[in-house]
């Protein structure tokens, strides 16, 4: 079960990512361009937020139940002094479901505000924080701190 839910996490950041940037750009656009707010606006942060309710818990169970890096890798001694572990037993958990969370309060805020201006404003806001903090917590290899894994496992 550890390689097929590892497989999903994997290609549905790839969701997350494409779903999140389209979901910016049509937030930006709407609040500079002063559009209005449409179904297309409601719909791609419907997916945006959607994605990242998947990812969660695909992530969740890989983290409590199946992974050995995740909860399983914080019960060696010595697993917060050691980056790697660090970074998958504390570090991309935590920053992750910020990431889920700002993208939830995004679409809470965007959807009650009044105004359709205010609307893609706050998407805008909300959900950009909530990519930046994903695109920092994706294993790139981004130094000894951020572990690289392949982009595209198969």
């Amino acid at each position: 079960m550890y390689p097929v839910l590892l497989l999903l996490h994997s290609w549905t950041r790839w969701l997350v990512l494409i779903f999140g940037l389209i979901a910016i750009f049509r937030a930006f656009g709407g609040w500079q361009g002063r559009k209005a707010w449409v179904g297309a606006d409601n719909g791609m942060g419907a997916a945006f937020v959607g994605s990242m309710h998947l990812q969660l818990l695909l992530g969740l169970l890989l983290y409590f139940v199946y992974s050995p890096v995740g909860l399983q890798g914080m019960k060696v001694a010595g697993a917060m002094k050691d980056p790697i572990a660090r970074f998958w037993g504390v570090e991309h958990i935590t920053v992750m479901i910020l990431a889920w969370a700002a993208a939830q309060i995004g679409r809470s805020v965007s959807k009650k505000a009044s105004d359709a201006i205010v609307k893609h404003k706050k998407a805008f806001i909300w959900f950009t924080v909530s990519l930046i903090l994903v695109l920092l917590m994706i294993p790139w290899g981004l130094g000894n701190w951020n572990p690289a894994r392949p982009l595209f496992r198969l």
